[in-house]
């Protein structure tokens, strides 16, 4: 099967001959092939688009809404197609694909009440009988580059917003995982929505480099890792573009000599093991202040003892990484750690998976006594890799983690509620859960990171994303009346 893009209110095949192999992970099987973009092609989705976005601008804001709601009844109706479609390509357990779907419908939901999201300010009077009032406009064309790890949640942080807002949007997914979005632009269209607002290509670095270079892309939304973001937001922005660019992470989950210690371990089982680990909201170091270290790895040993590693159609806990080349990487790091000193509590390299033998396993892994020096703790692995780092203090606890040139997420376990207010207060994140071990916010709120997790100032969906989409303008208006007139060369005055 070949994969191609979807242009201009269909699915085409590109000019290209370049193509990629597209993966069931739980297998090791080759399911299809994707074709990987060139610059003629991305130009084709861009000439689509340029032309659907000067009539979708001038699309009222019921029109506009009514395609979206049509759209949030189309998702949601067909919700476990998409959570099968995600499980095939990306290898995480139905549950979580299903998990994914219902965070995406969220930002659907909230893009569907766009009209109150764009209300401007008005002042009457400003000046004598003079009025002023803002608005808010689309950009025109923009670009998302969304990554492999959510192939339906990334994509609409970003799509329905754009598309409220009324601009014209040029999707390119992963190329490790496609499908998803090309059903979300058909599903699209069905709604309603005009041919070429919503066009995917898919493709690599060449692709996304056409789009980057591409003087009709306005603004550009990427999620991927630290060294992609900060060349995305380097190139984009050397082309004045408007650029968002969320990159990579290392959460770290604090947790109190007095926090509930089966809380605890359960939220550290959860937030660092599923997805396989292949979350930029997954908890990868775990940081105990004594004296509790030692129980709180023995309960999560014995929580991990539990989990069932396989194919994510057959009820499994955690399914396989997503490519053969990801898993090796996700290896060698644990054969960094344990060559490093660090003490493997659970080796995932030993997993019996519930699955065939070809596919890319490697079962949830805990190392304790993991130190600061340690690639397994300085480098984003992004696999099942959990990492103890014992301190002696909260203080300790709070420089670490501020030390970390990644801000993305961070959780704090404890029963203190002054300990909980000055560690928000205190620490660098831009996401901060409280006895909540991944705080994605909700929709009407804004997801983002600081430091190196983030390149750009605004942050995805939420006001921060109506804020992206659209540029302001501010009207100073007079209209007049039989009492106006006459001549006066005298410099204008506020009276």
């Amino acid at each position: 099967m070949t994969i191609g893009h979807f242009i201009d209110g269909k699915r085409v095949n590109g000019s290209s001959e370049r193509r990629a192999d597209v993966f069931d992970p739980a297998t090791g099987r080759r399911t299809g092939q994707v074709e990987l973009a060139c610059a003629a092609d991305v130009a084709r989705a861009m000439e689509a688009a340029e032309r659907a976005a000067r009539a979708w601008r001038d699309a009222s804001l019921a029109k506009r809404t009514a395609v979206l709601f049509a759209f949030r009844e189309l998702v949601n109706a067909r919700r476990e197609r998409l959570a099968e479609v995600v499980t095939a390509e990306h290898g995480k357990v139905l549950a979580d694909a299903a998990g994914e779907v219902q965070r995406g419908l969220e930002v659907i939901e909230y893009a569907c009440g766009i009209p109150s999201a764009l209300r401007g300010g008005f002042s009457e009077n400003v000046s004598t009988e003079i009025d002023s009032y803002s608005l808010r406009q689309p950009l025109g064309v923009v670009a998302v580059i969304s990554p492999f790890n959510f192939p339906v949640m990334v994509p609409l942080w970003f799509v329905p917003v754009a598309v409220a807002c009324g601009n014209a949007v040029v999707l390119k997914p992963s190329e490790k995982d496609p499908s998803a979005a090309l059903l979300l632009a058909e599903w699209f269209a069905e709604a309603g929505l005009p041919d070429g607002v919503l066009n995917v290509v898919n493709g690599d670095k060449e692709a996304v480099d056409a789009l980057l270079d591409h003087p009709g892309v306005k603004a550009v939304s990427f999620v991927g890792s630290t060294p992609v973001a900060r060349y995305v937001h380097q190139r984009g922005s050397l082309a004045g573009k408007r650029v968002q660019a969320l990159g990579g992470a290392k959460n770290h989950m604090v947790v109190l000599p007095d926090a509930d210690l089966d809380l605890a371990a359960d939220a550290a089982v959860n937030a660092g093991f599923g997805s396989a680990g292949e979350r930029c909201m997954a908890i990868s170091a775990l940081v105990a202040v004594e004296p509790v270290a030692d129980a709180l790895v023995a309960k999560i040993a014995e929580r991990m003892a539990g989990l069932r590693t396989g194919d994510g159609r057959r009820g499994c806990d955690m399914g396989p990484l997503v490519t053969a080349a990801h898993a090796a990487k996700v290896r060698s790091y644990v054969e960094s750690g344990i060559a490093a000193g660090a003490v493997p509590v659970v080796d995932g390299r030993d997993v019996t998976p519930d699955g065939e033998a070809d596919g890319f396993w490697l079962g949830p892994t805990l190392f304790d006594h993991v130190t600061p020096h340690m690639s397994i703790y300085t480098e984003e692995i992004f696999g099942p890799v959990l990492s103890v780092v014992r301190v002696g203090s909260y203080d300790e606890a709070v420089d670490l983690v501020n030390a970390n040139p990644y801000g993305n997420g961070t959780a704090i376990f404890t029963n203190d509620g002054g300990a909980a207010r000055r560690y928000q207060h205190e620490v660098e994140v831009g996401m901060v859960g409280i006895n909540v071990p991944i705080p994605v916010p909700m929709a009407y709120y804004s997801f983002g990171g600081w430091k190196a997790s983030l390149f750009g100032d605004l942050h995805a969906h939420g006001a921060d994303g109506v804020a992206f989409f659209t540029r302001g303008k501010v009207v100073t208006s007079r209209w007049l009346d039989p009492r106006h007139g006459g001549v006066n060369l005298g410099f204008p005055t506020q009276t």
